[in-house]
């Protein structure tokens, strides 16, 4: 393993853009991705913004930004040291299966809706058609996902357990 103090500090800041941007395609903010990914990249998993900012050199207003939305949508937390009178915001631990984890919920209110939608059109009309097979899409989503999710918890604490 690699010491912090070994890490190619251009490397890292590559990496940080090039995730960013992968997140960015995928339909992420682009500053909170930014944000995000620097906040994984960091031993402590935690920054605060003004380290955030000279990082990223952005100016702290765009940081101020990233972690409200991040924050808003359960990716971070924030938190205050004791004494201090600084946030410092941390990745959550378990940040992508929290992710997912609204995902689900996302996709339980897509079903309501697009039902909806495919009465309003008709289900027999071209429309309604495209709605019902949407809908169907994302029926098996809502019922696949939480097995998916159940099987990354038991294969996360395996890997946890091998690094013990």
């Amino acid at each position: 393993m690699t010491a912090a103090a070994d890490r190619d500090d251009e490397a890292v800041s590559r990496f940080i853009e090039r995730f960013a941007l992968v997140l960015s395609e995928a339909g992420f903010a682009r500053m909170p991705a930014r944000v995000f990914v620097a906040l994984l990249a960091t031993d402590s998993g935690q920054l605060t913004a003004t380290e955030v900012a000279e990082l990223l050199a952005v100016s702290p207003a765009a940081v101020s930004g990233a972690v409200r939305y991040l924050t808003q949508v359960g990716l971070i937390v924030r938190e205050r040291e004791p004494g201090s009178r600084r946030d410092h915001y941390r990745v959550r631990d378990d940040s992508w299966y929290e992710s997912a984890m609204r995902r689900e919920q996302m996709l339980v209110n897509w079903v309501d809706t697009l039902a909806m939608g495919a009465d309003a059109l008709g289900r027999d009309t071209p429309a309604g058609a495209r709605l019902e097979e949407s809908l169907a899409f994302m029926e098996f989503m809502t019922t696949e996902v939480p097995g998916l999710l159940d099987r990354w918890r038991t294969h996360r604490d395996q890997l946890r357990a091998q690094r013990a």
